[in-house]
């Protein structure tokens, strides 16, 4: 096949008896033909194993498990390969075609078990890779250890790099969710929520926005929502990582960071059928939402003042904080635009 390195014998060579005191060549090992990348130095979030199982094969811009095949050849090769983390997910299959003296690289993305995402601590795993030489039938088999990250871990990478998938956290269709909206409308003057009504003016859907934001803000105060740092992760990516509840765990709770009531507001919002903005400036977060169809304004609230002060300072504080930052050090996330790439809310 041309993929492995021949390992030359040198018992019995001829130098060694004429006393040469040249070094022997050293032997070569056998070289794997095939490179194996797990994860993120090793780890896996569930966060990413969810957004990548959701993408069509060929449309993937990384995957759980990547492979890479080459062949030296001088002929075409078909290749058979499977990927599983036994266990935690399906095996996910890919056949490929490689031509002559090339290399390609496949992303793997089997879908994982529900226990991936009830799970709350690092765990370790194993990823199984079986590729098989559909023409000769023999079969190369390796495993890479890996770490399962806890569901709840989002890793933002270096400069918020990855902060769109914080949208993964937004749950507009969860049941607590629904119930809290089910409570604050009727502290409308008109028991709805309608969200955006095509037919008022920008004026108007602007005030209707801003009375169904704070009927929200005061149900979730009267719910005993309050404010709790719990942010802190394990594993090797300290710094560039956290611990984001999902809404269900802070409704239940009734305990939220700003990060958090963030997510929690935004699926509040999306579920209306609203705009809804995560706003992440530096050691804070703040949720907003469109404050009319088409405006460019964003009605942004301070949520971790949710249970302390009224949904007013909440909203002034938002503006003095967003005021006090350069754009710079801004990082906008548009839950609406994060769903058009395909990041859907994790199971």
């Amino acid at each position: 096949m041309g993929l492995l390195a021949v390992t030359p014998s040198f018992a019995g060579d001829a130098s060694a008896d004429r006393g040469d005191l040249r070094p022997p060549t050293p032997v070569r090992q056998p070289v794997s033909p095939y490179k194996i990348q797990a994860g993120i130095d090793g780890e896996i979030y569930p966060v990413f194993a969810n957004y990548a199982s959701l993408q069509r094969q060929g449309d993937r811009t990384f995957g759980v498990v990547s492979v890479t095949l080459s062949n030296s050849t001088d002929a075409v090769e078909l290749r058979r390969i499977s990927v599983a983390i036994p266990g935690w997910s399906d095996d996910e299959i890919q056949t490929i075609e490689l031509a002559p003296g090339t290399t390609r690289t496949l992303a793997f993305a089997p879908a994982f078990l529900p226990r991936l995402y009830q799970n709350h601590e690092i765990v370790a795993a194993t990823a199984h890779v079986s590729i098989t030489d559909t023409a000769s039938s023999s079969t190369y088999e390796t495993t890479v250890p890996v770490r399962l990250r806890s569901a709840e871990d989002m890793f933002w990478g270096n400069g918020f790099k990855y902060a769109s998938f914080i949208a993964s956290w937004v749950t507009p269709h969860d049941r607590l969710v629904e119930d809290v909206l089910g409570r604050a409308k009727r502290l409308t003057p008109d028991h709805r929520l309608p969200g955006y009504e095509s037919w008022k003016s920008a004026a108007q859907q602007e005030q209707e926005t801003y009375r169904e934001a704070r009927a929200i803000f005061i149900v979730l105060q009267r719910m005993g929502l309050s404010y709790v740092k719990s942010s802190s992760t394990l594993g090797d990516h300290k710094g560039v990582s956290e611990r984001v509840r999902m809404p269900r765990v802070s409704l239940a709770q009734s305990s939220a960071n700003c990060i958090d009531a963030a997510v929690m507001y935004a699926s509040l919002f999306e579920n209306l059928g609203m705009d809804a903005t995560i706003v992440v400036v530096p050691g804070h977060a703040y949720a907003g939402v469109r404050v009319a169809e088409g405006s460019s304004k964003f009605l942004l609230i301070d949520v971790a003042l949710t249970g302390r002060s009224t949904f007013e300072a909440a909203v002034a504080s938002a503006q003095n904080g967003m005021a006090s930052h350069p754009p710079s050090t801004v990082t906008q996330v548009m839950v609406e635009k994060a769903r058009s790439v395909g990041i859907y809310p994790m199971p």
